[in-house]
């Protein structure tokens, strides 16, 4: 039975046909020409849509008469002809719009999530207790460190970290600093959560002198006193977060608990948070009335074996400001006193020996 037809008074299924006339729906019995009912196409409309029922009835307004058409050819040769049955056909679904309706609330969301993760990071980050910091800062260490040598010598270490530790006094840094020194390259240096330094000795050996160690010292005590490392973790793990939010549970772009690489990632500061520790650090050397001009001449080294600075041609997409325009804004004069003594500035030459 393609339609069925039912009275409203007795549970009876009726077999039947129909046909539209210029006022009418003609409900019939398909084997004579017996009329079982005729509907006032005003009176004539359809119980909910295809979009939420396979086959939705159609009903005359008080009226508890129903008809099911379940022939879908019927359905749309009806909707042709009396307009208030088109809710019997499927309606094309305005994929684009809901697309564009949903791709823009999602944009919303994550600006709302990121802002207050943002400006949130930024003030609260310095309250959270040090002893936490320096659990997961300890704990990324030991991630990062895992496959690496670490240098042992006692008076290398020792001067390093007598400079780290006065500089982060000088700012008024409450905790104390720990550095520590991996053998080999690359000629790089990073700041981890709860004060955790970490240098690569190609870094110490390969600079032109002590001024130069003490520049790059004084520019990661700069990212410690204002919390970026922290800040960074925090914010990648919202974001991490709010990707899973988003997919699902399914996404692993941000995993900031995985491998080095990825914690490394999370890690990576700002071009403003650069400039600021750039800026830091010059202003503790000063303020110490130790040589300052280190910071500017470690990058100029850096320029020489890397012309094409590499930040600059990134653009906004670099996570550092460019080369030329940090040596510019740390150029100090060759003034003040050396951050190591000699017999310091050996040892840590030799820390890896």
């Amino acid at each position: 039975m393609s339609i069925r037809y039912y009275d409203g008074e007795t549970a009876e299924v009726h077999p039947v046909a129909v046909r539209v006339t210029t006022n009418e729906l003609v409900i019939y019995r398909p084997a004579g020409t017996e009329v079982v009912a005729r509907w006032p196409l005003g009176e004539v409309a359809v119980l909910g849509d295809t979009q939420h029922e396979v086959v939705p009835p159609v009903v005359r307004r008080g009226s508890d008469a129903r008809l099911i058409i379940e022939d879908s050819r019927v359905r749309s040769n009806l909707a042709s002809l009396v307009p208030a049955l088109q809710p019997l056909v499927p309606q094309p679904v305005a994929v684009g719009r809901r697309i564009a309706v949903f791709s823009a609330t999602i944009v919303a969301l994550v600006g709302v999530f990121w802002g207050v993760l943002d400006y949130g990071t930024e003030y609260a980050v310095p309250f959270l207790p040090n002893s936490w910091q320096e659990q997961l800062g300890e704990t990324v260490l030991d991630d990062l460190l895992a496959d690496k040598e670490e240098c042992e010598g006692t008076a290398g270490l020792a001067a390093i970290n007598r400079l780290a530790n006065d500089l982060a006094q000088e700012a008024g840094y409450p905790h104390p600093i720990t550095v520590h020194i991996v053998e080999g390259g690359p000629v790089n240096a990073f700041t981890l959560p709860g004060g955790i330094l970490v240098f690569y000795s190609d870094l110490i050996t390969q600079a032109k002198d002590s001024s130069q160690v003490a520049g790059v010292v004084a520019h990661e005590i700069g990212h410690v006193v204002h919390y970026h490392p922290t800040k960074g973790l925090v914010r990648a793990y919202g974001m991490d977060l709010l990707l899973k939010l988003v997919s699902g549970g399914y996404s692993e772009m941000m995993s900031t608990v995985g491998g080095g690489g990825s914690l490394l990632l999370a890690l990576r500061n700002g071009r403003a948070a650069e400039r600021e520790a750039d800026a830091t650090g010059v202003d503790l050397l000063e303020r110490r009335g130790l040589r300052a001009d280190g910071v500017s001449t470690f990058f100029q080294q850096l320029m020489e074996k890397e012309p094409k600075d590499a930040a600059a041609a990134a653009g906004i997409w670099s996570s550092h400001p460019p080369t030329a325009e940090r040596i510019e804004a740390t150029k100090r004069p060759t003034t003040g006193r050396p951050a190591f003594s000699n017999a310091e500035w050996q040892a840590l030459l030799n820390v890896c020996k």
